[in-house]
């Protein structure tokens, strides 16, 4: 048992899968499943894994509903952060979120880079939305397991703050 697993407990994790080819059958989603396992084996609950075409309009109306309704803390949206003309997921992430997070984009797309050259292409969001942290992740299941993993060290701390704790805590 991970030693924040009895703390994180409080923070409710949500995954969003923007795949058009997923969503419409075509292949199926191992990300989701893989981010899943990930964070309850950190002790942070996924109440809603959701599947979306790339789409910028469907992707937005989930996030707000996300924070607005369903207050989920933590978001991860999979796939969409590239350069073809169906990756919008940034896009529909800038329109939800309140701040933007650079210094967690930079860690992953510095980490990623090392090992992936291409992943210097990644356009991935992170930011703020009311109480939620957003967080735009690469489509591939072990990109997206990367990523997560690089600023999973700052993920509590980040959900205690956004949740009203103090920084000195």
């Amino acid at each position: 048992m991970d030693k924040n697993q009895s703390t994180n407990k409080k923070f409710i994790a949500g995954i969003l899968i923007a795949s058009d080819r997923s969503y419409n059958g075509v292949r199926p989603d191992t990300t989701g499943p893989g981010l899943k396992k990930y964070l309850e084996d950190l002790g942070y609950p996924v109440a809603i894994l959701e599947v979306v075409p790339d789409d910028k309009d469907t992707i937005v109306t989930v996030l707000r509903k996300w924070v607005n309704e369903d207050r989920i803390n933590l978001i991860l949206v999979s796939g969409g952060t590239g350069l073809s003309h169906r990756d919008v997921t940034p896009e529909a992430t800038m329109e939800v979120i309140e701040r933007r997070i650079p210094g967690m984009e930079e860690a992953m797309r510095q980490a990623s880079f090392k090992e992936h050259p291409h992943a210097i292409l990644s356009r991935a969001v992170v930011g703020c939305a009311g109480a939620s942290l957003i967080v735009d992740l690469p489509g591939s299941p072990g990109g997206a397991l990367d990523n997560i993993k690089v600023i999973e060290p700052a993920l509590e701390h980040a959900l205690e703050l956004l949740s009203g704790g103090t920084p000195d805590k």
